[in-house]
């Protein structure tokens, strides 16, 4: 009997994939190549199974034959080992970063006579249109929460957006593209942050905006969208408030809450000493993390503690004693923050506390060291980068300068070409048709 390889995710299955491996059966005995974590990884893509449960569906399925691991995006070691009479594929990866893979599958295969035989592919039920029907159908709060950790475990860098209300978190959910790479990417989940949402509102960034207000954002959000969500919180407020903080968080489906290590009025970071900013005694500010902690139902929340040393100032040892403190406390993460266009200190913060810890995730909001790239950050052990404010910076401009055309010319015919059409509009909103 012909040996057929197929290498496969399995992990959302759905009948494409089957007319795949049913097709793949007529030609032979089908040898499933299944893709560990670290071929995964290598795809830039994330799944919701684990490599043993994926093989168990896959292992019910009458086509194939047997299942081996798949250990890396490239299918050489495998092919090499078997060589089998064909390799079974989908023809969508005649473009984009798997054409290099197809590229390597012909030229190995030349070596013995293989053949490459190439399934059309199924548009209407592929794998992201079923996770856009999930979307559509909605997602529960358990998942929701524990999601974020599971990226971070699974993905070598995070990439996080700020949503300052649903429409924002709908384009944050549903943008993607191809990089310069050739890889599909999109953003992994929310921001909410407390500037934006203040500012949202035409108020000033000082936790004017109670948490109740806030909350009916977050809710406003989830109702139509699927990804995770980070919560700033600010200081998080007196240690009796930040528990209660915790709770409502997690009960409506945030993922994490941001802290920073500051006492007093809230102002922004970016003003650093130019403003009067007070950092929390370490004993403080550990004690609120711990109670924070005790306060979660579950073990998926994270508390994310940020550090604010560089920000005032107070050098390198002082953030990098902090952050292993609070990771002490219980800290699921640390954010690091500096207002200086320069990374270099951020660069030598992440160099020396991996030296001491490689599994705490480590978080960065590069509104002023913007030039670094998410890959940069990725390579020296940063797990999520968060755009923090843009959306909302690039909104107001573009409304600001709609606004003065109607006005300079008496009508709107001029700010058309600057506005989203009404059919536009129409088929981006779920279930306006």
């Amino acid at each position: 009997m012909k040996l057929v390889y197929v290498a496969m995710t399995a992990d959302l299955l759905h009948v494409g994939h089957i007319n795949l491996l049913r097709k793949a059966s007529e030609l032979g005995k089908v040898i499933v190549g299944l893709h560990t974590s670290n071929a995964i990884y290598e795809n830039n893509d994330v799944v919701f199974l684990s490599y043993q449960q994926r093989y168990e569906v896959l292992s019910n399925i009458s086509f194939v034959s047997e299942i081996i691991p798949q250990e890396n995006a490239s299918y050489e070691r495998n092919i090499v080992k078997l060589k089998p009479d064909f390799v079974v594929h989908g023809d969508d990866w005649k473009i984009g970063k798997s054409s290099n893979l197809r590229k390597e599958v012909l030229k190995i295969l030349e070596q013995w006579g293989g053949k490459l035989v190439e399934v059309p592919y199924t548009v209407e039920i592929s794998t992201k249109n079923y996770n856009m029907h999930l979307a559509r159908l909605g997602i529960t709060i358990v998942n929701r929460v524990g999601m974020l950790r599971t990226l971070i475990n699974k993905k070598k860098v995070v990439r996080v957006l700020e949503s300052h209300n649903a429409l924002s978190a709908l384009i944050a959910e549903n943008t993607f593209v191809e990089n310069k790479k050739g890889d599909i990417v999109s953003f992994d989940g929310f921001w909410s942050s407390s500037l934006t949402d203040s500012t949202s509102r035409g108020k000033p960034d000082i936790e004017a905006i109670d948490l109740t207000s806030r909350l009916n954002t977050v809710n406003d959000i989830f109702e139509v969208t699927t990804k995770p969500m980070i919560f700033d919180a600010d200081t998080g407020g007196k240690i009796e408030h930040f528990e209660f903080t915790v709770k409502s968080l997690e009960r409506v489906g945030v993922s994490a809450v941001v802290i920073e290590d500051k006492t007093g009025l809230k102002k922004n970071s970016l003003f650093g000493n130019e403003v009067v900013q007070t950092q929390d005694s370490i004993e403080n500010f550990c004690k609120k993390i711990e109670q924070g902690k005790k306060a979660q139902s579950s073990n998926e929340f994270m508390i994310i503690a940020r550090v604010e040393s560089l920000i005032l100032e107070a050098g390198m040892e002082d953030a990098l004693t902090r952050a292993h403190k609070y990771i002490e406390s219980g800290a699921d993460g640390i954010m690091i923050h500096s207002r200086h266009k320069d990374p270099s200190e951020i660069f030598e913060f992440v160099s020396n506390f991996r030296k001491n810890d490689i599994t705490t995730p480590l978080v960065v909001v590069p509104t002023s060291f913007n030039t670094v790239t998410i890959d940069e950050f990725a390579n020296i052990g940063v797990n999520v980068v968060i755009s923090a404010n843009h959306m909302l910076r690039a909104a107001y401009p573009a409304m600001q300068k709609v606004a003065r055309s109607i006005l300079e010319n008496g009508r709107t015919y001029e700010a058309e070409p600057n506005c989203m059409s009404i059919s536009e509009i129409l088929e981006f909103i779920p279930g306006t048709r």
